[in-house]
């Protein structure tokens, strides 16, 4: 469930488009009276109001934000406002330009935890952003493990059944054995594993590994850490964890960006804007079991000032 609080009276388009535009008057910006008003419209509504606000003033809203807030609080603005696929189109063009091994994650999130529909759109938003395919960057700027799993995960078009218990079980136990064989002879770029992995419904999928762990014993992360520095073993756990159990993928993941010295504001930023209107709640109690310790208090402990209010808006 969402943590995104929608107020049941929205006030008009025109409205908040005005505010908005009162609270970056003069040498900087009103960040509590943008939050009090970003932080609690959806996508589709925060659409509306940057449309509005471009009409009315003759600016882009996002550049408008760039010469008035800095820092983290201007990068969750930034990453927040936009309509979800646009938002992720802009992640996936980061992280494709990035070298670092990390941004094989945010392209791996955003095939995993997206519906078809939304994934397809993303798509859409990429290509009008870059002229280029999302898939077809990802090929070139990836090396050919790490290839073999993103592409086909990025470009997939899952079934999604209303009723989650409509599994095929001779499937489930046939697919099982399959993964079993190919991890046990240590082919983890197996056609057989990318294909059952990015093409599978999830209800399909999780049913799947079920029936891994009841015939052999382990879950297949635990048979897939033999070795634990490898870059793309990494990214496979990840990718399962993701597919199967988000709330635990996002509660690591959160967990880790505030861990020890220093904060990776960039990994808060992004898992808070991208699942406030999706899982939040979910994630906060998985946080909380896992920690013995709210997600919001160790958000306080790590972040300050308007970055921490408009986290704290997002999360509560």
């Amino acid at each position: 469930m969402a943590t995104l609080s929608v107020p049941d009276q929205v006030p008009p388009v025109a409205e908040d488009s005005e505010n908005l535009h009162k609270a970056m008057q003069g040498w900087g910006a009103d960040g509590k009276a943008l939050i009090s008003i970003l932080a609690h419209r959806n996508g589709r509504q925060r659409c509306s109001i940057r449309q509005a606000y471009a009409e009315k003033y003759g600016e882009v809203f996002s550049k408008e934000l760039e010469k008035k807030l800095s820092g983290d609080f201007l990068r969750s603005m930034l990453v927040w406002t936009p309509h979800p696929a646009e938002r992720d189109a802009m992640l996936a063009y980061e992280a494709v330009m990035n070298k670092k091994s990390e941004a094989y994650f945010v392209i791996m999130e955003i095939g995993c935890t997206r519906t078809s529909q939304e994934l397809f759109e993303v798509r859409q938003d990429y290509l009008a952003r870059c002229k280029r395919s999302l898939e077809e960057d990802v090929a070139y700027r990836t090396s050919e493990e790490i290839r073999k799993l993103l592409v086909p995960l990025v470009t997939s078009y899952r079934y999604e059944p209303q009723d989650e218990t409509l599994v095929d079980t001779e499937m489930v136990n046939s697919e099982a054995k399959i993964l079993h064989e190919v991890v046990s002879h240590k082919d983890y770029g197996h056609e057989e594993l990318i294909r059952i992995l990015t093409t599978r419904s999830k209800p399909q999928l999780r049913a799947t590994l079920k029936s891994y762990y009841d015939q052999f014993g382990n879950p297949i992360n635990k048979d897939l850490k033999n070795k634990p520095k490898d870059e793309y073993l990494a990214l496979l756990r990840a990718t399962i964890k993701c597919l199967t159990c988000p709330e635990k993928y996002f509660e690591k993941t959160l967990r880790l960006s505030m861990k020890g010295l220093g904060t990776d504001e960039e990994t808060l930023t992004r898992v808070v804007a991208t699942r406030a209107e999706v899982d939040m709640k979910h994630i906060k109690e998985q946080y909380e079991r896992k920690n013995n310790v709210s997600l919001v208090d160790d958000i306080k402990g790590d972040t300050s000032g308007d970055y921490l209010r408009i986290l704290l808006a997002l999360v509560n």
